[in-house]
Order: C-alpha cells, then sequence, then structure tokens
C-alpha cells in the first residue's frame, strides 16, 4: 500500500436549514481510486469545481469520506480519533499564503507547528533551522512576514508545513497569486524537498507548465479521475483535455499546431530542446507543398474567433487622454521607521480606448498604482487628472469617478458582502441611483457577461468557488457601466477555460463598446495575447511603455526584475539560435506556428534548418 490510498472514495457537501437538518447535498467527489507510493511527485489537474480541492482536503484529512475509505500511511482516515497525527503526516499548503501565516516574526510562525505538536523547544529550533535552509528563506528568519513577497511567503508556508515533519505535502495551487519569479521559486524549494528529502509531494494547479515536473499526472472531472498518466502521455491528448476546460504548456500547444499544419512532429512535446530537436529531423522530410498554413484569425488554443484587439469601427477613439498623471509619488507609513517608497514620479497618460497591460512582481507598484486610478489612495505628491479634471480637488465628486473607474480586486472576497450574489452586483448600479428592477437587468447582463450561471444567482457568494467569486466580482464592476474597467489579477484561480472565457468577453466589451482596459496580470501569456500596449513597474517606477512584442525583446532584463516573457519567447530564441530565421517578437501561439512555418517555407523543403538542439 502507498503512503496515500483510496479505495471507491466519495464525499458529499450537505447545506442545511436553520434546523440543522440537510436539505441538499453535492457529490464533489465520486468513486475515486488513487494509490501514490513514498516519494511520488504527483500533479492533480482539473477545471474550477471538478472536486480536484475536495481530495486534496481528504488527504489532509480536514475531509472525511461520506463513503468509500482513504489511508494516510496506511491508516484509515475514518477510524483515527485523532486526526492531528495524520495531519503530521499530510501537511497542507493553501493558494494564498496570508490564509496560513499567524506569526508577526517568520522564524516564530515556521515553529508554530512542531509546538503545538509538543516538541521540546531545542527541538523546535532544529526543526525551524532546517526547514528555512531546505526552502532558501534563512536570511530572512526575522524579517515579518507582512514585508516579504508574495513567493517569498509561500516559502515560508512550506516551511511551517515541513517543520512538522510529514512525509507528505499536498500543495493546493501554491502559485497562484504569484509573478513569474516567485513561481518558480516555490517549485525549486518542493522540488528540492521531493529529490533529496523523498517527500511525496501532491500537487494541484492550473500552470501546465509546472505538471512537467510530476512523475504522475491526475485529471479529474465532476468528481471523478478521467485521464492519468505521465506529463508526456496525459499532454499528449490535446484536444481532450481542451474538452475538460483544461491546456497543455505552450511548447506543447505549439508543436501540436505544427504537427496539425503538415509537419511530422510527435505529440507530447514537453521542453523547448525536445521541439528543436523533432523540428530539425521534420525540415530534412517534408515538402513545402505539404504544408497547411493556418488561418491566423483562429485561436488554435480554443474554438471561436480571436478576439480582436482593435475597437470596432462604430466605436470612436478620440485620442484624448482618459487619465493622466502627473509627478505622482505614494509613500507607505510616511515619517515611520517603516516608511516605503511604493510610487517614485509616476507619469502617464492613458487613453480612451486601449487595452493596457500592467505587470511587474510583487511589491513593484502596480496594486498601488491601480488604486489611485479610481481614488482609492490619495498620492503623497502629484496630480492625477480624469477627463481633465484633478480627481483629488476640493470639491471633485470622487463617488461619480468610482462609477466610471470601476476596479475589481486580486482577491474576490474582499469585494462580496451581500446575502446572495444577485443583490452584490446590484449594489453598484442601485449606488448610481437605478431602482431594484433597473439594476437587476444590468446584475443578470453582467453576470451572464461573465458566465455566471443563473441557477446560482440567489446564492451566498459565500458558498462560491473562488472562480465563482471571481465571476461575481467582476460581474459587480460591470453591471455599473464602466468607461475605465481595472482588473487586478482577474484570472488567478481560474481553471484554462475559465480564463479565456473571462479575458474573451473583456476583449469583446472593449472592443465593442470602447471601454478602456487595464490589465495587471502575472501571466505573460495573457498579457501578449490580449493587451496592445504593455507597462512593467519595478521599484515603484515605470521602466518599460511599448507594445507586447517590443517590451518582450527585453526578456533577459524582465528576468532580472522579476518577470519573464511568454514561453513562445524562448523557444523562438532557441530556434534562432539553432539556425531557423525567425521573428523573435511572436508572443502568442499563432504568431509563433504561423512564423516557425513561414521561416521554413523560405528555407525550403529538405532543407538542414535546424543545426543543434537550442541553447
Amino acid at each position: 500500500m502507498g503512503i496515500i490510498k483510496a479505495l471507491k472514495l466519495a464525499f458529499d457537501y450537505l447545506k442545511y436549514d436553520d434546523d440543522g437538518n440537510p436539505t441538499e447535498s453535492y457529490r464533489a467527489v465520486n468513486d475515486v481510486n488513487l494509490d501514490i507510493e513514498a516519494g511520488e511527485f504527483i500533479a492533480i489537474l482539473g477545471h474550477n469545481g471538478s472536486g480536484k480541492s475536495t481530495l486534496a482536503k481528504h488527504i489532509n484529512a480536514l475531509l472525511l469520506p461520506s463513503e468509500g475509505t482513504l489511508w494516510i500511511d496506511g491508516t484509515d482516515t475514518k477510524q483515527e480519533p485523532e486526526l492531528w497525527k495524520l495531519r503530521k503526516k499530510a501537511g497542507m499548503v493553501f493558494q494564498n499564503p496570508d490564509n496560513q501565516i499567524i506569526a508577526s516574526v517568520v522564524e516564530e510562525d515556521v515553529g508554530f507547528g512542531p509546538e503545538n505538536m509538543g516538541v521540546p523547544t531545542d527541538k523546535i529550533w532544529k526543526r525551524v533551522n532546517e526547514s528555512l535552509e531546505k526552502t532558501g528563506m534563512t536570511a530572512y528568519r526575522t524579517h515579518s512576514p507582512n514585508r516579504l513577497s508574495g513567493g517569498q511567503k509561500q516559502r515560508v508556508a512550506i516551511a511551517g508545513v515541513m517543520a512538522m515533519r510529514p512525509k507528505c505535502i499536498v500543495l493546493d495551487e501554491p502559485t497562484a497569486m504569484l509573478d513569474p519569479v516567485g513561481r518558480r521559486e516555490v517549485l525549486d524549494a518542493v522540488t528540492e524537498l521531493n529529490k533529496t528529502e523523498k517527500v511525496t509531494v501532491i500537487l494541484i494547479t492550473h500552470y501546465m507548465e509546472e505538471v512537467i515536473r510530476a512523475d504522475r499526472v491526475y485529471v479529474m472531472e465532476n468528481g471523478s479521475i478521467v485521464l492519468q498518466g505521465t506529463p508526456r502521455e496525459v499532454f499528449s491528448q490535446v484536444e481532450k483535455l481542451k474538452e475538460l476546460r483544461l491546456d497543455v504548456p505552450q511548447v506543447t500547444l505549439l508543436g501540436h499546431e505544427l504537427r496539425e499544419a503538415g509537419l511530422d512532429l510527435p505529440e507530447g512535446i514537453l521542453t523547448s530542446d525536445e521541439l528543436t530537436a523533432a523540428l530539425k529531423s521534420a525540415a530534412e522530410n517534408w515538402k513545402t507543398d505539404s504544408l497547411i498554413m493556418p488561418d491566423s484569425g483562429k485561436s488554435s488554443g480554443q474554438e471561436g474567433e480571436e478576439p480582436s484587439l482593435q475597437p470596432d469601427e462604430t466605436t470612436v477613439r478620440d485620442g484624448k487622454p482618459a487619465m493622466t498623471l502627473e509627478n505622482v509619488n505614494y509613500v507607505y507609513s510616511q515619517g515611520t521607521a517603516f516608511e516605503v517608497k511604493a510610487l517614485n514620479d509616476i507619469n502617464l497618460e492613458i487613453p480612451n480606448g486601449q487595452f493596457i497591460g500592467i505587470i511587474g512582481h510583487t511589491g513593484s507598484g502596480k496594486s498601488t498604482l491601480i488604486q489611485h486610478l479610481n481614488a482609492l489612495i490619495k498620492p503623497t505628491s502629484g496630480v492625477i487628472k480624469y477627463k481633465g479634471e484633478d480627481i483629488w480637488a476640493e470639491k471633485y465628486n470622487r463617488k461619480a469617478l468610482r462609477s466610471e473607474v470601476g476596479l475589481a480586486f486580486q482577491y474576490p472576497e474582499y469585494q462580496l458582502f451581500e446575502s446572495d450574489v444577485l443583490s452584490d452586483v446590484c449594489f453598484g448600479p442601485m449606488n448610481q441611483g437605478l431602482s431594484r428592477k433597473e439594476a437587476e437587468v444590468e446584475a443578470k447582463k453582467a453576470l451572464l457577461q461573465v458566465g455566471f450561471k443563473e441557477k446560482r444567482f440567489l446564492r451566498s457568494p459565500f458558498e462560491l468557488s473562488g472562480g465563482q467569486k471571481k465571476r461575481a466580482a467582476i460581474a459587480g464592476v460591470l453591471a455599473m457601466n464602466p468607461k475605465i474597467l481595472i482588473l487586478d489579477e482577474p484570472t488567478a484561480g481560474l481553471d484554462p477555460r475559465g480564463r479565456d472565457d473571462i479575458l474573451d468577453q473583456i476583449a469583446l466589451l472593449h472592443r465593442e463598446r470602447g471601454i478602456t482596459v487595464i490589465l495587471v496580470s502575472h501571466s505573460m501569456e495573457d498579457i501578449a495575447r490580449y493587451a496592445e500596449r504593455l507597462i512593467v513597474m519595478n521599484e515603484g517606477k515605470i521602466i518599460y511603455d511599448d507594445t507586447p512584442e517590443q517590451v518582450f525583446t527585453h526578456y533577459t532584463e524582465l528576468e532580472s526584475m522579476g518577470l519573464s516573457a511568454p514561453q513562445v519567447t524562448y523557444i523562438l530564441h532557441d530556434l534562432k539560435n539553432s539556425g531557423l530565421n525567425v521573428d523573435t517578437s511572436a508572443g502568442t501561439v499563432e504568431a509563433a506556428r504561423d512564423e516557425i512555418l513561414r521561416a521554413l517555407t523560405d528555407a525550403g523543403a529538405g532543407q538542414a534548418v535546424l543545426t543543434g538542439g537550442g541553447e
């Protein structure tokens, strides 16, 4: 028997009336069989609501089976009266580290678990030292967690679990809120623990690139496991994964698209080196007239048309600035020992109708910047103007400003408060002066626009999944029909189809209504696909302000700031270094596919156009 074994595992969520009687049940996990060996690295995939987080909570004994059996290190979870003993063996790290860190000093937080377990003081400090060293956080041991980046906080959370000496660690979307370097830091720390300490790792993620590290992959749908195998075996089934609302790494999808275009490439390519080697072999054996040049107006990642970045002709871009920032500075805790300059002499013009992306590592100032745009924060110095008026002038109507400049926060639970979803989304329109009936019309329209199902309109927002909460929060802003829509990490925690649905809808509103959209994201792939202008922030300053194609040519500089370029950017550079004359500025799979096909065609059939296997 493995360290984690499930046999016909099922779990039902129950809803109770005011008297405590069950009134509804929902089967979240159904007939799951697992057998995970000690020391394995397992990845679990599935769309929002597929049951993967519910399964994870069983592995940590936070939930007990409604039917079937789950064993942790040989112990039946339903037969163990002291569940804390099982949680010592299977630790859990959640999506948001702020929900897991409780102490005011890093080393005290890491020692909290062992102390609760009754570990002697001298052994606690030994475990703290070892866990901080294994996660690369020793230098921060006396820091306040509040002063750490998202990636550092998540490593502290992992260190806290490791100090309890578990045999297994379950990570439920641990990198969803992190910048690219933060994601890499966390995954590197987890991989190191798996390889050197033989800790069993169970990773739940929506980032397909992270799955490549796994030994085995399980894919869930409707509470059941519907696919399993090695990463290569699972990712070879591109069309099946699309049906399951998932996707594959960009390099895998690019290989699949090139195969569909007529190149003899294998399915399930996982790395840039594999793609380069496969292209080298294929390029020597194809004929130019056998290639199928795709319609570049179609999306390779999903059905339907690629959202246009330009508004319809009926929408007028007048070129006038919707908003300007002049010499804006902002200092947190000014005049104290904790003073931090978050914005440093920001000068920015935002024209009507642009789709703008903003990127920057955690703590770069981007969230502080966007909170200035609808007057949630007053600048320490400088001027912010909307339609030419100073928004901090004495008699300026900032309530009206917030109706026209809508902001959807990164954490939707900070934005939801009503008893049911429909009432929550109605709140903004009613605050604008609409009647309840009129507000409901706008609210229902907005909810449907973000893909929220009508049957959930009257549910409490606190009963929703993370992805559903995100949709409801965005709908609450859309219902006010803003002129500027600001989205702070709108797709963090969403499955790939949900991510595409939300961003496609935003792109459609941008195109049809001419809404100015400002998208803050840690996904370079999303920025490359949707934004027409990209602003890069670092240490409170604007470092780059250009098209995404131009900004991503500075990928080495971006990496030094804790960022990256889309995966296809690195792939194209590898191909160019290997002898294929490609334009490396393409930032999407579709553009990279077309550019590779063009370069191969220009080179001619049967030519040795690739000389090596990448950098």
